[in-house]
Order: C-alpha cells, then structure tokens, then sequence
C-alpha cells in the first residue's frame, strides 16, 4: 500500500505561494484565537496522572508491565505496590501448579532483584517449568521417555507414526480426488503427545481455511486404521506442532541434545515419504547453521527426504531424537533440513498450554558484533521507537553481552534465550552503549509480543530515515526543505541489500513508489539514485525485501 502522496512541483508560482502562506498563517492565527480558550494544557502533572492512571488499570491485566512502567516512573510507592502483586502472583502460581506463570512473574522478579524475597531459587522454578508435562495426569516427562525408550532403531521406526490431514475431495477436470496432507509424527510421552511440523497441520487451525478438514495419525503396526488425534499447541516461526491422541504409544523417544551434534556426525530420518509408512534413510549432518527460519539457526543434512517425511524424527546413532525433519529442496539431492530438538525441548512447556505459541521480542533489529573471528554479542542497529527498549535507553551501537545473566555471543544465542520468555515477561539485559570505554550497564526489559511480519511493524511505525535500516541496509538523512522523499545516505550496513547494490555512503536517493505485500510478505520500493560508484549517473531501482528476517529479535 503506498501512503505517499504525490505533488507537483511550482503548481502556484512565486506569487501564488506568497498568498498560500499568507493564507496559512491568517488561518492559523485565527484558529488560535478562537480555540484558545478550550485548549488542553499537556503539562508534567497531567502526563504523570496518565501515567500513573495507566499503571493502576495495568495491573489486573498484565502486572509485569505495569512494574516495568511504575520502575520507569520512579516513585516508590507505586513501584512497591506493583512488586508486592508479582510477588502475590508468584504464590498463587505456585498453588495452582501453573509453571508457565510462575516462571513468567519469578522472572520479572528476578530481573528487578526481589527473587530472594520468594523463597524460591531460579534451578528449582526451571526444574518446575521442565521438568514436569503439563499433560493430563502430570506425569514426569523425562521418566515417561525412558520407561518405553526404543531399544533398537526398529522400535524407533515402530514410534514414528504417520500424520494424515483428510480435506475431503477436489475436483481436477471434472474428477474427483482424495484431497489429503500427508506428514510425520513421534511419540514424546506415552499417553499420547506427539511431535509434528506446523505446515502438516496448519489447515487445521488456520482461521482463514474454511473447507472440511480432520486429522487423523496411522500406526506402523496397523496402517488400515485411522487414529483421531487434535491439535494442542502449534507454533508456525519454528514449524512445529504438538498432537495427542487417545491411545498408548508403542514407545516413546528420548530428546538428545543437539549441541552434541557437529558437520559430520550420522543420523537417521524416519518418516512416511511418499506415503510409504516407516521408511528410514541415514546421511551426516551437512551443517549445524542454515538460516532458513526467521529464529535460530537449522541443521542441513544429506539424508534423503522426501514429501511425507515432514516433522518425523531424526536420530543419533543412540536412538535419540536430535532434530525433527521439516524441508527438503526438490530436483536437489542431499539437500535437506532439520529443526534442533533444543528448541523443541524449550518450547514444549508453552506448547502443552495450548493453542498458538507467541514469541517475545525486544523490538530491535542487529547481527552478530565481530572482530575478526571473534565474537563479542549482538550489536543492535535498529530500536522501534516508543517500545519498552527504547525507553530504557536501548539505542543503535549498543551490544548486548547479557540476557538474565547468562552471556550472549551471537545472535542465535540471543535468539534462542528469548524463546524461553513469553511474551509479558521481562529481562535484564547487560550492553554496552558502543563508547570507547566499553562500560558496561544494565537495563530491565518488558517482551511483547513478536509480530508475525515485524517489518511491517517498521515500516508503519517509522520514518523511511529510520525504518530503512532494518528493511534494506540504509540509514539516511533528509536532503531537501522541499521534498520528503529525497535523501543523502548516512551509512550502509554491511552485508545488506544496499550494500550489495553498490551504494554508499554521500549518494543521493529519491523514493518514488512504495508497494507493502502483507499476503506475500515483502515491501517493494522504487528509487531514483545517484551513486558515487556510478559516477553519479541517474539510475531508477526497484529494491525489495522480506517483512521477516532472523534479525530481528
């Protein structure tokens, strides 16, 4: 959608423009007679009733913001009072044995230095949270795992299921056909839970889809019966869903550790390719750090996958599930893909809760600070403004070292630690502000919600000056009193699609059409550009770019 409005230039001639703003200013100067009167005065005490307005109706919905904001305001009786609720929360939490909450409002907690005041230590709230599955009878996950471990690769065959979607019939050239998705599932507790990719099941919970749709798994041991199973937590930024069925499973997998896993090492895919139930196929893990989600890194492995083999397990040569299968590039062999079984592991409590997984974020876009080989956080080189970072002075050129207290290196380490917060949650952040003296301070942090195109968060909330860092690479300035669309370009961040495009810093830019694609996920612009690179000859380019990107965090 393009916002931008287009005038044509010297449409009133000198003297025609004198009169214009000779009008403007007789308009305006009346209106500030006539409305002088009834005019609302924003002084300090009204922000600050606001303000403190705010935070009183904050904290029945959302007692961590309002904390967040009463520490931002400054006065120790409001802040008091907003500590002692969390510190309320955290005992009912605890009572009613809802793990998430404890762990969301014990954080908070725990960022603003009151912890010690629950009687609790920060091990034992991380034992609660996963130690136990919020499942129906409260079982212990990991002993559940081990009493039906599989003892061989063929009982981990035997604990892979196929996930089948029936969406009826579809007519192609006056026939119909049997309209089915076909996946892969596997068994992680033995009353039933099982692991899937979201886009299996995605038809199922999609508000948009509103044809006939019914999910079913298939046993190895009984292919001709179809099992009903439901959906109970879904998370599409990581592709992956949770199932649960009403039977008890054959055996159920162990989740390994996929930190133990490097370029080199065997594994198994175990799926139902081509609807051919229980096939496995073995390769080598390829690579430990594609990018092909918008958070954290995926493995590449050489194994051969094929469509059906979506959200099966891949395991070492232990029997253990260390990633599960969600993509393949078709035509190309060898080239396949597999999500951590870490960030399973760190989703499965919030999954368990049911519905759709929201991630946090703290509204900031940067990449991994380098020098040299060396690896020194992340370097933040967009805030949003008017978010809870940067009203706590977050700012690009900061580098983050620290979240909660345990060090940052990249911006997958960063990424990863903030999927354990949901949204609500607040964290301490430890930075540096980006100064010679590299001091180090600390900052307490309210997560929102990460939207599902953050981009598009930009884009809309920002000037193009600002916004287009993130989105293309570019960090401009106005150049003329005259146009808002003419810009000199401050800075090009390296290894962006500026960069590649041959622009630098000093050239020229003139945007003249924009196109936001919400549906298909990508903003287009078309600029006039003078570039040094160029001699400085008129180029008109038509640039574009994802509304996601994995860094944004």
């Amino acid at each position: 959608m393009n916002k931008n409005v287009f005038l044509r230039k010297n449409a009133f001639g000198p003297l025609g423009m004198t009169v214009f703003f000779i009008c403007v200013f007789l308009f305006q100067s009346c209106a500030s007679k006539s409305s002088s009167n009834n005019a609302v005065e924003y002084d300090a005490q009204n922000l600050h009733e606001t303000d403190v307005k705010e935070i009183l109706d904050l904290r029945q919905s959302d007692p961590v913001k309002a904390l967040f904001k009463a520490a931002l305001l400054n006065e120790p009786e409001i802040y008091n009072g907003c500590r002692e609720l969390v510190l309320q929360k955290i005992t009912e939490s605890l009572e009613n044995k809802d793990y998430v909450s404890l762990f969301m409002y014990y954080s908070a907690a725990a960022a603003y230095g009151f912890d010690s005041e629950t009687g609790l230590k920060a091990d034992y709230v991380d034992s609660l949270l996963y130690g136990m599955s919020a499942n129906s009878n409260g079982s212990d996950s990991e002993n559940a795992r081990t009493d039906k471990s599989p003892a061989t690769i063929k009982d981990c065959v035997a604990s892979t299921v196929t996930v089948l979607v029936d969406k009826g019939l579809k007519i192609e050239n006056g026939a119909g056909y049997a309209d089915m998705v076909l996946g892969s599932g596997f068994f992680i507790s033995a009353d039933g839970y099982l692991i899937t990719n979201h886009h299996v099941i995605s038809d199922m919970v999609d508000s948009r889809y509103e044809g006939f749709s019914r999910l079913y798994i298939k046993l190895l041991s009984d292919p001709d019966t179809k099992i009903p199973a439901k959906v109970v937590g879904y998370d599409p930024v990581l592709d992956l869903a949770l199932l649960k069925v009403e039977i008890d499973a054959p055996f159920v997998f162990s989740l390994g550790s996929s930190k133990e896993l490097t370029v080199g090492d065997k594994v198994s895919a175990i799926g139902t390719p081509l609807g051919l139930e229980g096939t496995l196929t073995s390769g080598i893990i390829s690579s430990v750090d594609r990018k092909l989600l918008t958070m954290g890194n995926v493995f590449q492995l050489d194994a051969a996958v094929n469509s059906g083999n979506s959200g099966g397990p891949l395991v070492d040569e232990n029997r253990k599930v260390q990633a599960i299968v969600f993509a393949g590039i078709q035509k190309y062999q060898g080239l396949n893909f597999a999500i951590p079984v870490e960030y399973l592991k760190q989703e499965l409590p919030y999954l368990y809760q049911q519905g759709e997984l929201k991630h946090s974020w703290l509204s900031c876009y940067g990449k991994t600070k380098r020098n040299g080989s060396k690896k020194e956080g992340v370097e933040v080189q967009y805030v949003l403004p008017s978010s809870p970072a940067e009203k706590v002075g977050l700012k690009a050129g900061c580098v983050i070292k620290k979240v909660q207290g345990v060090s940052v290196s990249t911006i997958e380490d960063l990424q990863v630690l903030l999927m354990k917060y949901p949204p609500s949650s607040a964290v301490k952040l430890t930075y540096t502000d980006g100064t010679l003296d590299g001091e180090e301070k600390d900052a307490v942090v309210y997560l929102e919600v990460r939207p599902e195109q953050p981009g598009k968060t930009v884009y809309e909330t920002d000037l193009p000056s600002e916004s287009f860092v993130p989105l293309f690479g570019l960090k401009m300035v106005s150049s003329s009193t005259t146009s808002r669309k003419s810009y000199r370009i401050e800075n090009v961040l390296k290894g962006s699609a500026a960069e590649d495009l041959g622009f630098s810093e000093n050239d020229q830019i003139v945007i003249k059409e924009t196109k936001l694609d919400s549906e298909n996920g990508y903003l287009l612009i078309r600029v006039s550009t003078k570039r040094r690179t160029k001699g400085f000859l008129d180029f008109v380019i038509v640039m574009g770019t994802s509304l996601d990107s994995p860094y944004y965090f």
